[in-house]
């Protein structure tokens, strides 16, 4: 499709054209989405030992409360301090979330095909973090870091309003720069902030997300009544067994143009924000943590209204899913009062939540929920939910625009293109919502050689030998791909690091070779 068949009601549409994540169980997009195509929980359960090896104290573990599961996000512990411009005295006071954070945020920018330090243009952070766990289990008992740095030397490492400028000033970036906390609804908070900046020309690319960390992760936790965590381990969103989730790790990213931008600079799309809208409950609701239907059926009205699409051509939405009994039916009502101000059609929506696979990512929940959504939406192919059996019965969904959708399903193409809405509610009432459609079928232009040039750098000999792995396995699994549209990126899109190769194929297999 080309650029002249886009109406002007996609002058104010964001592109999504770079994403990044780590996750229990994956630590790639690719991993991601097998996983949840695969309906595969990452939440683990401990046996007595396991938790003994982790330092848990035997009492604890004794106690009746005392829930042995959770999610942990490998590597941790590895940074390449260089890479960043760390010095290792530095990056051992760095809370892990922000090591983590920075890795993502290169890692986006890098799949949408940007050189930061060559990119002509602002580029603007909006991203929020975890508590401080680092600094409460690791550097406050430690007398060797208490003695060796200041009290401000480690409140620059460690404190949430730090992460973003941080970022900035790492990676050289000019445009706003801005932290954002709203509890679970953090990093769809920062997206839309971003989207925001983006449209009043702030800023001419934006990096968006957040991460949640507990650096001592093979633990369990203590279970309290009427609290958001579940008595079992188990996450349920909308199932007639939901008693709350589990709090898990992770972090996600993504990279946003102006839509209109990221169609003439020839970027790839991964999908579309036709809309987003946010807003508070205000008092509106029984207590501070509890959530407000009023303000959550105003958001999602509001994103539909602004992206301009009608509830019918809404196929998914990636639910927030606390997986609470009240949480939920009042998700479930919110959604259906704003659909019905516009249809009466029933069942024609699916809904799902990443919570039951992964647990509560906490401030990263909203970008993981949309970039599964993403995914699905590249996939063409609507994501199973699961440990659902039986409807919460506060809940009324035969008389509701929505079904749960729990197996691996075709997304065919309406008459519209494919359209999906991401809910992510915080405690203390921010609520945000997203509405995204799937990206245009670009083609490419036909290669003006058939010769094509791809090189790689890295810096040091072994990270050089990784990104020859990297791209060998990208042409494997992306036949489809255009060679010159690789060579390209590599050419244009990567920071050239002094250990260099280059390969000169005329097909993907004699690259590999």
């Amino acid at each position: 499709m080309s650029n002249s068949q886009y109406s002007s009601e996609y002058n104010t549409a964001l592109a999504i054209v770079g994403m990044a994540g780590r996750f229990p169980g994956a630590s790639s997009l690719e991993q991601f989405w097998h996983n949840i195509a695969n309906k595969v929980s990452a939440i683990q359960h401990y046996s007595e030992e396991e938790l003994l090896a982790a330092g848990v104290k035997q009492e604890d573990i004794q106690q009746p409360n005392y829930v042995r599961a959770g999610a942990v996000l490998e590597h941790i512990e590895y940074f390449d301090t260089s890479f960043f411009g760390f010095s290792p005295r530095e990056a051992e006071i760095l809370d892990p979330q922000f090591r983590i954070f920075l890795e993502c945020v290169w890692e986006a920018v890098e799949m949408a095909g940007y050189d930061l330090t060559t990119f002509d243009g602002l580029v603007g952070v909006f991203a929020g973090a975890g508590y401080k766990n680092y600094l409460r289990h690791h550097l406050m008992p430690s007398r060797k870091i208490s003695e060796a740095f200041s009290e401000f030397q480690i409140s620059l490492g460690q404190e949430q309003d730090v992460l973003a400028t941080l970022v900035s000033y790492k990676l050289n970036l000019k445009g706003p720069s801005v932290a954002v906390q709203s509890f679970c609804s953090t990093s769809l908070a920062a997206t839309h902030l971003a989207c925001q900046s983006l449209l009043n020309y702030e800023c001419d690319l934006a990096v968006a997300g957040g991460v949640a960390l507990n650096s001592l992760q093979k633990k369990g936790y203590f279970y309290e009544e009427g609290q958001l965590t579940s008595p079992d381990g188990h996450c349920r969103p909308y199932d007639a067994r939901a008693q709350g989730s589990v709090l898990s790790n992770g972090a996600a990213v993504v990279a946003l143009k102006r839509f209109q931008d990221a169609l003439n600079d020839g970027d790839q799309i991964h999908a579309i924000i036709r809309g987003s809208a946010m807003n508070n409950d205000g008092n509106q609701r029984v207590n501070y943590t509890a959530p407000g239907l009023d303000g959550q059926a105003s958001v999602i009205a509001s994103a539909l209204s602004y992206a301009g699409v009608h509830p019918e051509t809404i196929a998914y939405i990636e639910a927030n899913g606390s997986s609470t009994m009240l949480g939920d039916a009042i998700e479930l009502a919110a959604m259906s009062r704003a659909f019905a101000s516009k249809t009466q059609k029933k069942r024609f929506c699916g809904i799902g939540s990443l919570k039951a696979n992964l647990g509560h990512l906490d401030r990263a929940s909203g970008v993981a929920g949309l970039i599964k959504t993403t995914l699905a939406l590249t996939h063409h192919q609507l994501p199973p939910h699961i440990h659902y059996e039986q409807p919460n019965p506060e809940i009324d969904l035969g008389s509701s625009p929505f079904y749960i959708n729990t197996k691996l399903t075709p997304w065919p193409r309406r008459q519209t293109p494919r359209r999906a809405g991401v809910n992510s509610f915080g405690l203390g009432g921010t609520n945000v919502h997203l509405v995204l459609e799937e990206a245009p079928e670009l083609k490419s232009d036909a290669p003006a050689r058939s010769w094509q040039l791809l090189p790689l750098s890295g810096r040091s000999a072994w990270s050089l030998r990784q990104a020859n792995r990297n791209l060998i396995a990208h042409l494997k699994a992306h036949p489809e791909q255009s060679l010159a549209d690789i060579a390209y990126t590599l050419q244009l899109g990567r920071c050239a690091f002094n250990y260099r190769q280059f390969v000169l194929a005329q097909t993907a297999e004699e690259a590999c070779a």
